[in-house]
């Protein structure tokens, strides 16, 4: 297979040449190349396919059903390869979760796995030490049946944290943060602010998630573990993991669309669509991530996408759950939100959306080069995308570019 005039675009910047598709790898990039099968670009993008480290299944629920619907979704929008969250239901925090879902192969997005550092639904008392044990040895043969990375909650007992950062300091690789402070969110359902108040809603106040990242980013110091914090919402947290990868330390830093292409007032009238955690910051915290993201302190883009079915939305804002849904259009969404608005380039776009995210979980993937697995997408800038999903942020908005393809290791994937 030969892809013919399109604009090849990646972390190295943009440049003409035919791409040559062998046996699922880039095996030739080249001018007036020819063959049998050719696909004729005309003038639009060739991307690298995204990797999302974010993503969490319908309700949190694991099933087979879910993960090829996830999987579908997920190439609608470009994504090649999506990184579940492990605090689904069943947890992927044993061998036998983690096996049902890497076994699974669809025909659209691969399907990786992040998992739970500690055991989940269990507490795990100072004294229960057999038990606690038990929670963190699983990590070391999860990890070696193909799991991507631990993810750790912040709000953990210290000794677990320790612990799991003394076993990756041995094995390697990164530990995906969540980084929360259950004590001081208490109660809270949306960004503390104005809306908030005039909503009568209790509020989560940005302290606690800079406490917790500045608490994290001296124990990856101490121990010389890279750390990546998922889901950040403030900029001062941003500018602690930048100021400490400055020292040398490998902390990096995620943050999803929603939280650089909205601010809190989406929760107005009270839409539970816009509950999201970690929850949409005020004006101004928005203006700031926006900033953040030109000035080229956000290493990675993400979705957020976490959808939920309507018994979980259609009730009171406090009772609802968090979520929505993104991944569909997410490639649109990240080129009309950031791209257009000149915010960050393409080239710099595809950094943060596949080759930073394929460093993370040590894949070989996010470039246009030969030799690399070809997870592509064939994306046209001038067309228009008209997203229809009832339960999205932007849903009847037209943005600006649309997929036109997505090779899946060399496959052209269906994209409905």
């Amino acid at each position: 297979m030969i892809i013919k005039n399109a604009v090849l675009c990646d972390a190295n910047g943009e440049r003409q040449g035919d791409v040559e598709i062998k046996d699922g790898i880039i095996s030739k990039i080249a001018d007036n190349l020819t063959g049998e099968e050719i696909i004729d670009a005309n003038g639009a993008y060739l991307l690298p396919g995204l990797i999302d480290l974010n993503v969490s299944l319908t309700d949190s629920g694991l099933n087979s059903a879910k993960l090829k619907s996830l999987s579908n979704s997920a190439v609608k929008g470009g994504v090649t390869t999506v990184v579940l969250n492990p605090n689904s239901h069943p947890a992927i925090d044993n061998e036998i979760v983690l096996e049902f879902v890497l076994e699974r192969k669809f025909s659209g997005s691969k399907i990786e796995s992040a998992i739970c550092a500690t055991k989940q639904g269990e507490s795990i008392s100072q004294s229960e030490s057999n038990e606690r044990d038990k929670a963190l040895s699983n990590i070391a043969i999860l990890l070696k049946q193909g799991a991507v990375a631990p993810s750790l909650d912040s709000s953990v007992d210290s000794n677990l944290i320790r612990r799991v950062f003394e076993y990756m300091k041995m094995y390697g690789g990164t530990i995906f943060c969540v980084s929360r402070d259950k004590e001081l969110n208490g109660n809270g359902v949306m960004f503390e602010g104005e809306v908030s108040a005039n909503l009568g809603l209790p509020g989560i106040p940005v302290l606690g998630e800079i406490t917790q990242v500045s608490k994290m980013i001296e124990i990856a110091r101490y121990f010389g573990v890279q750390v990546l914090f998922k889901g950040l919402f403030t900029r001062r947290s941003l500018e602690m993991i930048k100021a400490a990868k400055e020292e040398g330390l490998k902390v990096f830093s995620e943050i999803s669309i929603h939280h650089l292409a909205l601010d809190h007032t989406a929760c107005d009238g009270f839409n539970t669509h816009a509950k999201i955690f970690p929850p949409l910051a005020d004006k101004k915290g928005k203006e700031s991530l926006r900033q953040s993201l030109k000035n080229a302190e956000i290493d990675i883009l993400t979705s957020l996408h976490t959808p939920q079915s309507k018994v979980n939305k259609e009730v009171a804002f406090y009772d609802a759950a968090y979520g929505s849904e993104a991944i569909e259009e997410i490639l649109p969404l990240y080129y009309s939100k950031l791209v257009e608005t000149g915010l960050v380039s393409l080239s710099r776009l595809s950094e943060m959306v596949s080759l930073s995210p394929a460093k993370m979980i040590q894949k070989e993937a996010g470039l246009i080069q030969e030799g690399k697995t070809a997870d592509l997408v064939l994306f046209d800038t001038k067309a228009k995308t008209q997203v229809h999903k009832p339960q999205s942020l932007y849903t009847g908005e037209n943005l600006s570019g649309k997929i036109m393809k997505v090779f899946v290791e060399g496959v052209d994937t269906p994209l409905q």
